[in-house]
């Protein structure tokens, strides 16, 4: 008797969202996701400055009836949503933030906002695509306040500034959010996030199960030598010499030490300062760079060798090296059985011939913060018009995203929750 009951229960009082009611109200939000978009793009606010952003995306929020706090981690703006019957706390996340980048596209909403970044006057650009994932997931808050009494559970809406970083001196992002609590109260079971590509066809999304964004590791490498006068270098220690040999080293530690047909490995060198003059070899260099790593093991082992190797071939040469590593994400790690749970919700969302497996990539991301402490999920959707033949990297200033895409991130966000908080 009581499984008649349950069963009663289920399809009696819970009702689930039909495919063709989503996708009328999927039509009726797209224009508005895109005037989202263009409004963001066009005011763009640096990592922990978003606050005319923040405002925006609060009073959507609050106009739907969700229970929003802001203010967190400086800007961030996090919102509940309680489903009609009890079950389980699913986060979706969306970064807010820009770049400082002058755009030099041709269009209508054109970004034209200028600043000082530090202590150069820079344009400010979304060009990165933060300004669609905000439009999407307001998108998908809207869809799902308008069936909360269809939702087992709870959503948990996570508007994150400074993505791209806090400026020096400043915390911020995902490692901010979590340490105010942002995982907690409700506990959060599993978290979901995307990132738009230039360079992929709208229409499609892209994922990979295990690791799929790199850790990113900033290093700063201190050359101690002894000045003298460019014409007589037997009477000094040259630290420029000593760096070159450095940067040939390390780069030995990939081609030569690390097992690449496991994941890939990169360390890159962005930034050397020394001197002041052409006859002079000066006292000391700065080199600053990045390591960039999909396997722990394997992160751990580079920053051990990268110490070793600059100690020594410093002292072989009669100068001095100190290395200081300091990390910027971890691994951007997609929890398998979570991936394999979500694929049937991306096939239902946009076809299962539109969803493709990736290769890992060297960038990074603070998602990874999240992932760390919860099951997540992170997928890339296309935002490349079809046909296109150029499709400008991130972090420039021709970058451009086929806004008409981005309907597809809207229904595939939507479509995990129903089935993640339902099942």
């Amino acid at each position: 008797m009581k499984y008649l009951i349950y069963i009663f229960l289920f399809f009696g009082i819970f009702k689930s969202v039909s495919q063709n009611n989503l996708n009328q109200q999927f039509t009726a939000i797209e224009s508005k996701v895109i005037k989202w978009r263009r409004d963001f793009h066009k005011n763009p606010e640096l990592s922990n400055r978003e606050f005319k952003t923040a405002e925006k995306i609060a009073i959507h929020l609050k106009s739907l009836g969700l229970d929003v706090q802001t203010g967190i981690a400086h800007t961030g703006v996090v919102a509940i949503l309680k489903g009609k019957h009890p079950g389980k706390v699913i986060a979706l996340r969306a970064d807010i933030d820009a770049l400082p980048v002058t755009e030099r596209n041709d269009l209508p909403f054109k970004s034209e906002v200028k600043t000082t970044f530090l202590n150069t006057e820079t344009g400010v650009m979304h060009a990165c695509g933060h300004d669609t994932h905000t439009a999407i997931l307001m998108g998908v808050a809207e869809i799902l306040a308008n069936n909360k009494d269809k939702i087992r559970g709870t959503v948990k809406f996570i508007f994150q500034p400074a993505e791209e970083g806090p400026p020096p001196g400043e915390e911020g992002g995902a490692a901010l959010m979590i340490k105010e609590g942002v995982l907690e109260n409700p506990k959060v079971d599993a978290i979901f996030g995307l990132h738009i590509r230039s360079n992929y066809e709208i229409g499609t999304i892209h994922y990979k199960s295990g690791g799929t964004m790199a850790a990113v590791d900033r290093f700063v490498l201190n050359v101690k030598g002894k000045q003298t006068h460019g014409g007589r270098p037997w009477q000094g220690v040259d630290p420029i010499l000593i760096s070159a040999k450095i940067i040939d080293g390390f780069q030995s530690i990939i081609s030569r030490e690390t097992k690449l047909v496991d994941e890939a490995a990169v360390i890159s060198f962005g930034k050397i300062t020394a001197g002041t003059r052409f006859n002079i070899i000066p006292e000391s260099t700065e080199l600053i760079g990045t390591i960039r790593t999909l396997d722990p093991e394997m992160r751990s082992k580079i920053i051990k060798r990268m110490h070793e190797m600059s100690d020594n071939i410093a002292k072989a040469y009669g100068g001095e090296a100190k290395l200081d590593v300091q990390e910027q994400t971890a691994i951007t790690y997609n929890d398998p059985d979570l991936t394999n749970q979500t694929l049937p919700s991306l096939y239902k969302a946009i076809g299962k011939e539109n969803v493709r497996i990736r290769k890992a990539t060297t960038g990074g991301e603070d998602f990874s913060y999240f992932q760390e402490k919860i099951p997540g999920f992170y997928f890339f959707l296309g935002g490349m018009t079809p046909g296109n033949t150029q499709a400008f990297p991130h972090h420039t200033p021709d970058f451009v995203i086929d806004d008409s895409g981005l309907i597809s991130g809207v229904k595939a966000l939507t479509q995990i929750t129903f089935d993640f908080l339902n099942k």
